[in-house]
């Protein structure tokens, strides 16, 4: 017999060879109807999928992420099975999940693939999937693989195959397709409702633009047609909340090639929103503090080599540049500059925690292909810290940067996050991660009782630590559910003793302090993209570009309006005048598709009383008020940072 374990604790035995839907039915019916794949000893494994040893299991439903990642695999096979039943001869190289939905790599041998194909193959699969076709896993040798895809003549198989050996190759069949696959995939292809292919694009094969272009048919797809509804919806809502077309519409940021891909140059407006979150993170900063430094963005060889960077790092940074013999860096990260100045003084048990903060300029040399917007970039500008303590303080330390992003997330009314806490793999100590396998264990173990303790939702994920210790990363939603990431929390066992920083003890003997890093805000970048998508770009009133614009009826009220723009603009309010020979409901409705939150109409009445009229944004009439009340009013809501609702 075999002892499978639950997540709960629970133990129980069974046959060798018994499956994981096996052993969910024998727990319950309801159970096994419900889940798509199992976790078997940490691998996503087919339900049917026999297990031979002990194992601990975990079940994976919808809601799982790994189980959405399976049941798309599953539907790109069944997208390549349609595809193959329409244009008999096509070749595929890989089809695999994406973060929402799927997609697979086809050639068809020169023939185009139209908006119209996608319907007939939206059909086909459709019809393939009622068939209920279980997923069935094979082992093949390699020579037989090879048979196999030479008969086809299937190029891209046979190009796959040669960086795999015997006992590492599998096929997967479900009807009439058959495809080299490592899995896993759902049990049938009757758990697929719902299917909806969304795009066609050009893909080189291997990402390389030197090689064949080749069809990319991107898809998604749910276990019901409600679920599917739900989520064109939702894909409607978040193309009017694009950051990319928000930024341009709003004059918030603009890319030139002549700078190059990747480089963001903020306009006006988008500088404006910078210096806003810049003032929020300093006065709280501040308060918890934190000393403000400023670092080179360049920096010698030496420095990341030191810091372990550049081995494990290298492949994402600029290139050298040589000057006078010595090899410099864009710095792609702030943390060996701070650790320089952490050691530029000597420090005492009395200095500590000591906390340096920096909006850090860095460069990252992202593969072009994986550029988008503001979210992925090759200049950031860091929300960055670090903190360096001794280990009886990181827990407080630990927590206070933790609530620090509560209070952040109170601010912009994001109320859906959860924080995944990452591990290192025990397998790949001294490759991807540093080699201290008790300093690993004490360190997540900290890491985790800290969370546990605040009450703070957070799910485990293996071997995606720094290479020099675990971390949290802060996955946040906007308001119609699109998950981004935020930031980092990261604790560091290894850099300190790396650059041989030191304090002195109470007892004056020297130690190596821990170190925290930490950027609550992420970057300028992704964080002003998160916030134009999860406020539409309407922004709160102390964070917009333009916070008020005064729209005279006409020309004859314009010195009034004068008088009103000089009292909110002594009042530190940001304040424009539309002075354009326009009627004043195009002057309406040109200020509500900029995104102004409060409009100020002017003309004889409120001239004759000494009033303005109020118009909020996407609200409509908001009443009367005196200057001086309206001045109070704004400050207010600007000062506590309000949203305004």
């Amino acid at each position: 017999m075999i002892k499978i374990h639950f997540p709960d604790g629970a133990q129980r035995e069974y046959a060798p060879g018994t499956s994981s839907l096996d052993i969910a039915k024998s727990i319950s019916e309801g159970l096994a109807r419900k889940i798509l794949a199992a976790s078997v000893n940490g691998q996503v494994w087919d339900l049917n999928r026999p297990i031979y040893q002990d194992a601990t299991i975990k079940f994976l439903s919808w809601e799982e992420k790994d189980a959405k990642s399976t049941f798309w695999h599953s539907t790109a096979h069944l997208m390549a099975e349609a595809i193959e039943d329409r244009f008999p001869g096509v070749k595929f190289w890989v089809g695999p999940p994406v973060e929402n939905g799927f997609y697979y790599d086809i050639d068809l041998g020169g023939r185009p693939l139209h908006e119209e194909d996608l319907k007939v193959i939206e059909s086909k699969m459709k019809e393939l999937a009622k068939q209920n076709n279980p997923f069935l896993r094979k082992e093949i040798s390699k020579a037989d693989a090879i048979a196999y895809f030479e008969e086809k003549g299937d190029e891209y198989k046979l190009d796959l195959l040669q960086n795999l050996q015997d006992g590492e190759i599998t096929f997967y069949t479900q009807g009439a397709f058959t495809d080299l696959c490592r899995g896993p995939h759902i049990p049938h292809t009757g758990l697929i409702k719902a299917v909806k292919l969304t795009n066609i694009a050009g893909a080189y094969w291997k990402g390389d633009e030197k090689n064949k272009m080749l069809t990319r048919v991107y898809g998604v797809s749910f276990p019901s047609q409600k679920e599917l509804d739900e989520y064109l919806a939702m894909l409607e809502e978040a193309k009017k909340r694009d950051h990319r077309k928000l930024g341009k519409e709003l004059g918030i940021y603009t890319m030139d090639d002549d700078v190059g891909q990747g480089l963001i140059m903020w306009m006006p407006n988008g500088t404006i929103i910078i210096e806003e979150l810049e003032k929020l993170a300093k006065e709280t900063e501040e308060a918890a503090g934190y000393h403000r430094v400023v670092t080179p963005h360049i920096a010698k060889e030496s420095m990341y080599l030191t810091s372990g960077h550049l081995p494990y790092y290298a492949d994402s940074m600029y290139p050298p540049m040589e000057l006078e013999g010595e090899k410099y860096y864009l710095r792609a990260m702030n943390c060996p500059h701070h650790h320089k100045i952490f050691a530029a003084e000597p420090k005492s048990y009395r200095d500590l925690p000591y906390r340096i903060a920096e909006y850090g300029t860095v460069y990252r040399y992202e593969q072009s292909g994986e550029l988008f917007g503001l979210m992925r970039v090759r200049c950031l500008h860091m929300n960055d810290a670090h903190i360096y303590c001794t280990k009886e303080q990181f827990e407080s330390e630990f927590r206070a940067v933790n609530e620090m992003y509560l209070k952040y997330f109170k601010i912009f009314g994001i109320d859906k996050y959860i924080m995944r806490l990452s591990l290192h793999s025990p397998e790949k100590l001294g490759k991807k991660y540093v080699n201290e396998p008790e300093l690993w264990k004490e360190t997540e173990t900290m890491v985790r009782q800290v969370l546990i303790e605040s009450g703070i939702p957070f799910v485990e994920v293996q071997d995606e630590a720094a290479f020099y210790g675990p971390k949290i990363d802060v996955q946040i939603y906007s308001v119609i559910g699109r998950e981004f990431t935020l930031a980092t929390n990261q604790v560091d066992f290894s850099q300190g003793r790396s650059f041989k920083l030191s304090y002195t003890t109470a007892d004056n003997n020297h130690d190596t302090p821990l170190i925290i890093h930490r950027a609550p805000l992420g970057t300028h970048e992704r964080f002003i993209g998160f916030l134009l998508e999860h406020y539409a770009g309407k922004l709160p009133v102390w964070l917009s570009p333009q916070q008020v614009k005064i729209l005279p009826i006409s020309d004859k009220f314009m010195d009034f309006a004068q008088t009103v723009k000089n009292q909110l603009k002594a009042a530190g309010v940001r304040v424009s005048i539309d002075d354009r020979n326009e009627k004043i409901g195009k002057k309406i409705r040109d200020t509500e598709l900029q995104r102004v939150p409060y409009m100020l109409v002017v003309g004889e009445k409120e001239v004759s009383e000494g009033k303005v009229s109020i118009r909020r944004q996407g609200k409509g009439d908001a009443g009367t008020m005196s200057i001086e009340e309206f001045v109070t009013v704004i400050t207010r809501e600007i000062k506590e940072r309000s949203s305004g609702d």
